[in-house]
């Protein structure tokens, strides 16, 4: 994939903070059109990289692109077409959610002033803000408040969205709108950058997906690459657990385990049927065989050796 390819790109994107590197040489490669879902545990660096793409923080070393244009130097003419929602979002409090946006949309000089009010209701809308346009700000809930944030970075058209955890304090409803939003954003050919520690978001919208751990990118493909990667698991549901175990070793099978009713083992490069053929040719019962894909979840765990919300 070249650079004409890609809408984030970076090269050794490094943040040190004294002697803690928060990130440490990161190359992304963020596809144009596509929904990049930038995964990891808190405090593996993504808050901090997304801080660095958009020149909120200084990168200790190495470079990065937006839109295919070097960034801070061509920072005034890009971030106008990237919006983005970083950490939490901050608002006037004193004023209602449509006045806060016509605020925002005053400051920004590329923005059309006739058609204004136009694109704050319909960014309202969007969100499902649209009854509460006339509240103030000090009163919305944390879900409200981060449905305004989304509103903000769709005030005009953007060819790159940057959000992290766009659906921190949505209820379960507001959660799947806000999927559908991003599903709609790409299907308008925007590309969206998707900071989450959901596996279900990733799953659902996304087409790649980055990993951190540590400050360090472990894996970075298409969704179904990293899926392909990981070798699926045979499983066996059997009276004699331990014979099945040891056929399985015998077998070729790795990371054999056994529970009081069945046995499982990563197939590998072993065909699946020969798993059954060698059950049933030494006398083991087989009351049910399953091949089991791992999950995403499982696929994150390997790569980072733990689950999501654990501080890196």
């Amino acid at each position: 994939m070249t650079e004409e390819d890609l809408a984030v790109s970076s090269r050794g994107l490094t943040k040190r903070f004294g002697r803690q590197v928060a990130v440490d040489a990161v190359d992304l490669a963020v596809p144009r059109g596509g929904v990049y879902g930038f995964l990891g545990p808190n405090g593996s660096g993504k808050t901090t990289t997304i801080r660095m793409l958009l020149g909120l923080v200084q990168p200790t070393a190495g470079s990065h692109r937006l839109l295919r244009e070097p960034m801070p130097d061509r920072a005034a003419s890009v971030l106008p077409r990237v919006g983005a929602l970083v950490e939490g979002p901050a608002f006037h409090p004193y004023l209602s959610g449509s006045d806060n946006l016509r605020r925002l949309d005053a400051a920004d000089r590329t923005a059309d002033p006739r058609s204004t009010e136009a694109r704050v209701s319909a960014a309202l809308d969007r969100v499902g803000l649209s009854a509460a346009r006339g509240k103030r700000y000090r009163n919305f809930s944390l879900g409200m408040k981060q449905r305004l944030a989304l509103a903000a970075a769709l005030l005009v058209p953007r060819d790159l969205l940057i959000l992290d955890e766009p659906t921190n304090g949505l209820d379960p409803q507001g959660t799947r709108e806000v999927r559908a939003l991003i599903a709609e954003l790409a299907a308008e050919g925007a590309t969206v950058l998707l900071s989450t520690h959901l596996l279900a978001e990733v799953e659902q919208v996304c087409t790649h997906v980055g990993v951190m751990h540590r400050g360090k990118l472990v894996a970075q493909e298409t969704l179904a690459q990293l899926r392909a990667e990981s070798a699926p698991r045979a499983r066996v549901v059997t009276d004699q657990p331990g014979d099945a175990a040891r056929v399985l070793r015998t077998a070729g099978l790795t990371d054999v385990t056994e529970t009081a009713a069945e046995a499982s083992g990563v197939l590998g490069s072993i065909a699946p049927d020969k798993v059954v053929v060698e059950l049933v040719g030494q006398g083991v019962p087989v009351r049910g065989y399953a091949v089991e894909s791992p999950s995403l979840e499982d696929v994150f765990v390997g790569l980072t050796g733990r689950g999501f919300d654990v501080s890196g």
